[in-house]
């Protein structure tokens, strides 16, 4: 069995997610599974995987252009398993908390089993000028929000559904 794990970051914090999820189905899957972690702008062809993870962190409400074109190239092959993440919200308790715009239609065309919404990081150090007077404008609180646990947990999730019989199919 052949697993993709992609995501697109913007400042790493979601790039680090996607790593949490593909350690953790390392960890829960048969020794003969193998999982590749990479970035979204990375995925072309997927035909060598038999599920695939992808994730985005979410700006402005919208997941990042290179999970939305990674989305799109994964619909145009034979289906497969897909479930789907996006990371953005901060805060205690995160905010905001709802679905990006778009990943009702990216969850539909990919058929995807389920996405699961992570709380964040941010790090003003790391933004540029326009993100930093967004951040202030809108009081947005620094620090890693992150619950590790839970990322874990939902790639051991994964795993059990893979291990499944029957559900390796993408139906």
């Amino acid at each position: 069995m052949r697993i993709l794990v992609s995501a697109a970051s913007k400042h790493g914090s979601t790039a680090q997610i996607a790593t949490r999820i593909g350690e953790a189905l390392r960890a829960c899957l048969p020794s003969g599974a193998v999982v590749q972690v990479g970035t979204a702008s990375e995925v072309s062809d997927v035909t060598p995987y038999d599920a695939i993870v992808l994730g985005s962190a979410v700006y402005m409400g919208r997941w990042m252009q290179d999970a939305r074109e990674a989305a799109a190239r994964i619909v145009t092959y034979p289906r497969r398993p897909v479930w789907l993440f996006s990371s953005g919200p901060i805060g205690d308790p995160p905010k905001p908390d709802e679905e990006s715009a778009d990943v009702r239609d990216i969850s539909k065309s990919t058929n995807a089993r389920g996405h699961r919404i992570f709380a964040g990081r941010l790090d003003r150090h790391q933004l540029g000028f326009a993100e930093k007077a967004m951040v202030m404008a809108l009081r947005v609180p620094d620090g890693d929000f992150r619950d590790w646990d839970a990322i874990s947990a939902w790639g051991a999730h994964i795993a059990s559904e893979l291990n499944e019989p029957g559900k390796r199919q993408g139906s």
